[in-house]
């Protein structure tokens, strides 16, 4: 049995997971997604290539394990966000400020871009269904508000989210006018149905 650091096997694979995925995300982020591979990660942290494969099968594996460790506490804080506000708007606002902001920190912004890569679909579904958990408290405040269609509607705000992500990224000190811009965007339109059909009979 090889040499464990801590007092179980359990704890010692544990710990050496996060030991991985740390160096795994300071090498995106120093030296960008295409520096990503078993073998330098392997390199970095002095493991063997077969010590290796005992936890990622595969560059899209390790991808997939990146993302879906970040998806927990990402996930707590866009439900935190949107438990504050009462409305329709405010809850929107907050879905799309904390994204975001989670999106264009340093600790998630490896996950993310890894997130967009060009991956097989077994490591995209892992991805995918984490996301799903990410869009749940956003859906739970459409329904309530009486938006139709609210899981579709969701995903359209999460694709304005991304979108203004990459622009943020790209100008840094535009970020509160890229924030305005997208929430303007998200909110028009976001009337109950009834609501909607009313006004339209005023303007008509």
């Amino acid at each position: 049995m090889p040499k464990i650091s801590e007092p179980t096997v359990a704890e010692h694979r544990a710990r050496q997971l996060r030991t991985l995925l740390d160096a795994a995300r300071t090498l995106v982020a120093e030296e960008g997604i295409e520096a990503l591979s078993l073998a330098e990660l392997a390199r970095r942290v002095g493991l063997s290539r077969p010590g290796l494969y005992e936890y990622f099968r595969s560059k899209d594996d390790l991808v997939a394990a990146i993302v879906e460790a970040e998806l927990p506490r990402w996930a707590s804080l866009v439900e935190e966000a949107l438990d504050g506000p009462g409305d329709l708007e405010g809850k929107v606002g907050a879905y799309v400020r904390v994204q975001l902001g989670v999106m264009t920190d340093g600790r998630h912004a490896a996950a993310v871009a890894l997130a967009e890569h060009a991956l097989a679909e077994p490591a995209l579904e892992r991805i995918r269904t984490g996301h799903a958990q990410l869009l749940r408290p956003l859906v739970a405040a459409l329904e309530e508000a009486g938006v139709a269609d609210a899981a579709l509607r969701a995903e359209l705000i999460q694709g304005m989210v991304d979108a203004a992500a990459r622009i943020a990224q790209r100008t840094p000190g535009d970020a509160e006018a890229v924030i305005a811009a997208t929430l303007a965007q998200a909110t028009r339109g976001l009337r109950p149905v009834s609501e909607g059909a009313a006004a339209e009979g005023a303007v008509s």
